[in-house]
């Protein structure tokens, strides 16, 4: 069985981990050039996702309990 597409010419996919740090370099708006192409070019649409929804989840936790520490600072 022949491949129709020759590996040399596969791009490289974007990896979870990836996605992950393209996510969170894009969130404080400082994602390179390079790794945005590499992205829209390689990249699919649910693994960005799934990078989105744990960045935001972990985001939400970590407000949560500093503000949590903060309040039972305060008294």
């Amino acid at each position: 069985m022949t491949d129709p597409q020759p590996s040399a010419n596969r791009k490289p996919r974007v990896t979870l981990w990836q996605a992950i740090k393209s996510t969170a370099a894009a969130a404080f708006g400082v994602q390179s050039e390079e790794a945005r192409q590499r992205d829209f070019a390689n990249g699919s649409a649910g693994r960005f996702i799934i990078a989105g929804l744990l960045f935001t989840a972990l985001f939400v936790v970590v407000l949560v309990v500093v503000v949590n520490l903060v309040l039972s600072q305060a008294g």
